[in-house]
């Protein structure tokens, strides 16, 4: 159902040759009416690079009356005495705007085309023009040799001198309005592609403005036409949504694909003709793709939360078995994920990916064996759904309990590492929640023969869509708005992709951005531990969230030599060292450019603070608030980092590399949180659990608290 590469639905784009796009009075203009002259600017260098890439392009344009209707009043107003301003104001003549707006507009696409080494032409044409044969056939020949010549012809409706008696309100005729303009001459032309840009990112399934309403990517004629609800018409154009919808149907039926997208985002258009799954397409073969996109990824998401609740009905011995049953099916199939292991790796080394990446990739001999092992920890641990945290009698005989229960559906996203999706899949099944995956396209053979073997071990009492693996990436935005059905998301990745998602959902987000974690060695340190720690804490994994990234160093340090020669044992092991203000001076090192830096590598930055305050200070002000340690003796001082130090993890004298939920004893983690909402560190089981009240009673009610006696007694957990 979810396809990874190019989107099927969109792969006809590989064959056009000739395109129509329409710009909106929106697109043209800014609210104020004025011209959006960086938008324009953007888009006709957009169109530059397909001339270049030798697509024929042809532009029709919106904006003419709202832009001399602008400029007209501007001319009024300076021309106005102040007993003129106390009158009420004329509507303007929407024909004359035409004319003055025309040749405004034209004169700014002849200026930026110039610019860009490309010639442009205009063509003004009106409702009756169409109604000739012959002005048909000419058109036609004008326009050809135009594109031969690589020429842009700019088409527009000759509002000026438009036979229409309300030409902008009047809908009958061969076209009202530039959207049906636009679709009739991709029809007349012979155009492989329509492209009608708007202030929005597509049609959506109500006003865009409503939280609800969904983005539709591919229209279904029988599927959506009278679900949707359409918003208000254009804020300063003629049709707005409506026009562009009737002209894409119109236009698709022909056998023209349509594809209704934003001329506000970046690089609309070449994304558009790259296959990319942006904006509304209306195509006539649509009917045939059952894979509709926007029903899919939210039936994954209900069909996980149904899955979850059998689940949950299980035993606590039958969901054991469900677990070790998958421990045994990854060992049994080892050979298999291997070769599909392999296949990823070889191709990602193909691809010229980062050593760190491939690093993260390889499933190394004996990881299999581990992880069927930590998969039976987990099932052999403590049951985690249902048990009771609190018991309290509210009254006589009323007896309230506090017990844990799943969350409901999570949704992981996470990159490089398919270890990652066994370890998710097996703490989801522990804690009863249903699961969707997606991982990163480099591990797609890996994640998909393992999310096979998991899922086929799972019973069809509980069901195997309990687990969904999302393959493609244009998925994720779609699962984003599901907050009804989605109950928490987890990135685990680049702070890139953690924030992107931040920003894209209304769902809970648990998971970190950054791993900016420090190692402050105080004066009291032992040397010998503070080299051993700092070391194991950088050059163990460098990539890894808990790795170092920046070494405070206590002042005295420098004169009793404990700096120098922590930077001779991080320069033996090739760690290129950068300095903060006062580490580059007195050691010559080349200045970070930020505290606040991840570098994921074989690199930090070091730094020189007066005392554990100072430590603590700038912990606050550049971390991450993930994982940051204190090498000390004097343990007051220590003390004093570790209750004041506001990370998920604060250590003493011991490597930031614990961080890890197998270390820990949590079996496996879905990842390390920085949250200070719900779980916070390393993430197992118990993260994943939230809890419910139980009540109960023998007839009880409130009628407003007579004849009610209230205890709150504390009760004994019962065994």
């Amino acid at each position: 159902m979810f396809m990874d590469a190019m989107d099927p639905t969109r792969a006809f784009v590989k064959d056009v040759k000739r395109l129509v796009i329409k710009f909106g009075t929106a697109v043209v203009t800014r609210s104020d009416g004025r011209l959006a002259l960086g938008r324009l600017g953007a888009l006709c260098e957009q169109i530059k690079e397909l001339n270049t890439q030798g697509y024929q392009v042809i532009v029709v344009t919106s904006g003419a009356v709202g832009l001399g209707r602008q400029r007209l009043r501007y001319r009024s107003l300076l021309n106005s005495s102040f007993a003129d301003l106390q009158k009420p104001q004329a509507e303007l003549d929407g024909k004359a705007c035409a004319a003055v707006g025309q040749n405004n507009l034209m004169a700014l696409y002849d200026t930026l085309f110039s610019q860009l080494d490309v010639t442009s032409a205009q063509l003004l044409v009106t409702d009756n023009d169409f109604r000739d044969e012959a002005f048909r056939n000419q058109l036609t020949q004008t326009v050809e040799s135009l594109l031969a010549l690589r020429v842009i012809p700019i088409f527009n409706e000759n509002d000026a001198v438009s036979t229409r008696k309300a030409p902008y309100e009047d809908s009958s005729g061969i076209f009202w309005d530039n959207d049906s303009l636009a679709g009739l001459l991709a029809l007349q032309l012979k155009a492989d592609l329509l492209v009608l840009l708007s202030d929005v990112d597509g049609l959506y399934s109500g006003p865009p403005s409503d939280p609800r309403s969904k983005l539709i990517h591919t229209y279904l004629e029988k599927g959506h036409q009278g679900q949707i609800t359409f918003g208000d018409k254009s804020r300063v154009g003629r049709g707005g949504m409506t026009a562009k919808v009737k002209s894409a149907v119109y236009s698709s039926q022909a056998g023209i694909p349509v594809v209704i997208t934003s001329g506000y985002a970046t690089g609309s258009i070449l994304k558009v003709l790259n296959g990319e799954r942006i904006g509304t397409l209306f195509h006539r073969d649509a009917y045939k793709w059952v894979q509709v996109k926007e029903v899919g990824a939210r039936e994954m998401a209900v069909a996980a939360r149904e899955s979850s609740r059998r689940l949950q009905a299980m035993s606590s011995q039958d969901r054991k078995k469900i677990l070790l049953d998958i421990a045994n099916a990854l060992e049994t199939n080892e050979e298999l994920i291997k070769i599909e292991n392999d296949a990823d790796v070889e191709a990602a080394q193909l691809a010229g990916y980062e050593k760190s990446l491939v690093s993260r990739l390889v499933l190394k001999p004996g990881k299999i064996s581990s992880l069927a092992n930590s998969i039976r920890v987990l099932a052999n641990m403590e049951e985690p759904i249902g048990h009771v945290l609190k018991r309290t009698e509210v009254a006589d005989g009323l007896i309230l309990e506090k017990m844990s229960c799943p969350l409901g559906v999570l949704l992981i996203v996470f990159e490089s590492r398919p270890d990652a999706l066994v370890q998710i899949a097996s703490l989801a099944i522990r804690s009863g929640n249903g699961l969707l995956l997606k991982g990163g396209k480099e591990a797609k053979r890996s994640n998909a023969i393992l999310h096979k073997v998991i899922t086929e071990a799972i019973p069809d009492s509980v069901g195997k869509k309990l687990i969904g693996l999302v393959t493609s990436r244009e998925e994720i935005p779609d699962l984003l708005k599901l907050d009804d059905v989605i109950d928490l998301v987890i990135p685990r990745g680049s702070n890139k992709l953690v924030s992107q998602i931040k920003d894209s959902t209304k769902i809970p987000v648990l998971g970190h951005a950054d791993g900016i974690c420090h190692v402050y060695v105080d004066k009291s340190a032992n040397m010998d531990t503070a080299k051993h720690i700092v070391l194991d804490a950088k050059v163990d994994y460098p990539a890894a969230c808990n790795a170092m990234e920046t070494l405070l160093v206590h002042k005295d340090l420098v004169q009793t030599g404990g700096l120098n020669q922590l930077i001779v044992e991080l320069r033996t092991e090739g760690v290129t060292l950068y300095g903060g203000p006062r580490a580059s001076a007195l050691l010559k090192l080349p200045e970070a450019h930020s505290f606040h830096h991840e570098y994921n590598s074989m690199a930090c930055t070091v730094e020189i603070v007066d005392d554990v305050h100072s430590a603590i200070d700038h912990i606050h002000r550049h971390g991450s608030a993930h994982t940051d340690c204190i090498i000390a003796e004097d343990l007051e001082v220590a003390e004093l980092f570790l209750r004041q130090v506001d990370s998920a993890a604060v250590f003493h004298n011991a490597s930031t590399r614990f961080c890890d939920g197998a270390r820990f004893g949590l079996g496996a983690e879905v990842g390390i949180s920085t949250s200070r909402i719900h779980a916070r560190g390393p993430v197992g089981v118990e993260g994943l659990l939230t809890t419910r009240w139980i009540l109960r009673g023998n007839g009880q009610v409130v009628n407003g608290d007579k004849g009610v006696t209230y205890t709150h007694k504390e009760l004994t957990l019962q065994p």
